[in-house]
């Protein structure tokens, strides 16, 4: 009963590390991946890296072609980016809405507490790369936190899909303005414990309309 147990968490681990490199751009976007190379790296066998590809795939952050394996990503366009901002302010829009009708007494505290997190950028590493994971993991979390209080499962799984290509682009993210980011949070997550659902709507869309425009700020540099 143990070995499954083992092989579960690895694979987990696999997937988490092969996620970091990717939003980190250590595995550039469009970039091959080499399962027995990346399965050296890890030191693993090939068959987690193949199981955590598989994983990525489904979430939209590599890609498989036949005959040529798999690879990352490419980053969105500035009108793939606006479509999907669009496509983000539909449902997460509904999200916030349905959280602030739905949430129960436990959901509500549990958003208030992540909007309260502060966003910090993690310390450089030897070769002065400033990792941005902790940011984009407190910003997932909480989008995640609102669709989980909305209690609709498939509309929590495509808001995830969609936030697969955002954080692809957190490289470039103007990492001084975090604190509107949390801000924004903050009113979304007050809303949603006053159980208001058109102030909860209509702070979700005025924080997606800010982060629209501090993201587009890339395509024009």
């Amino acid at each position: 009963m143990s070995t499954p147990i083992r092989r579960s968490v690895l694979s987990d681990d696999v997937h988490e590390s092969l996620k970091s490199l990717i939003l980190e751009h250590r595995l550039a976007p469009e970039a091959r991946l080499n399962i027995d190379a990346l399965a050296r790296e890890l030191r693993v066998s090939p068959t987690p890296v193949r199981e955590a590809l598989a994983r990525l795939e489904s979430e939209g952050l590599v890609r498989k072609r036949p005959l040529a394996g798999y690879t990352v990503s490419p980053l969105l366009t500035r009108d793939e980016f606006n479509d999907m901002f669009d496509m983000r302010m539909v449902l997460e829009g509904a999200s916030a809405r349905w959280a602030a009708r739905r949430a129960d007494p436990a959901a509500r505290k549990r958003l208030l507490g992540e909007a309260a997190m502060t966003y910090e950028l993690d310390e450089p590493d030897a070769t002065g790369h400033r990792s941005h994971a902790s940011f984009t993991a407190l910003d997932a979390r909480f989008h995640d936190c609102v669709a989980a209080a909305a209690a609709n499962p498939l509309l929590r799984d495509a808001i995830t899909r969609l936030h697969a290509h955002l954080h692809i682009h957190r490289l470039y993210f103007p990492y001084a303005e975090t604190a509107s980011t949390g801000q924004e949070h903050r009113r979304v997550a007050v809303a949603v414990q006053a159980a208001d659902p058109d102030a909860a709507e209509a702070a979700m869309h005025e924080h997606l309309a800010a982060a629209r425009l501090r993201h587009l700020r890339v395509f024009d540099t």
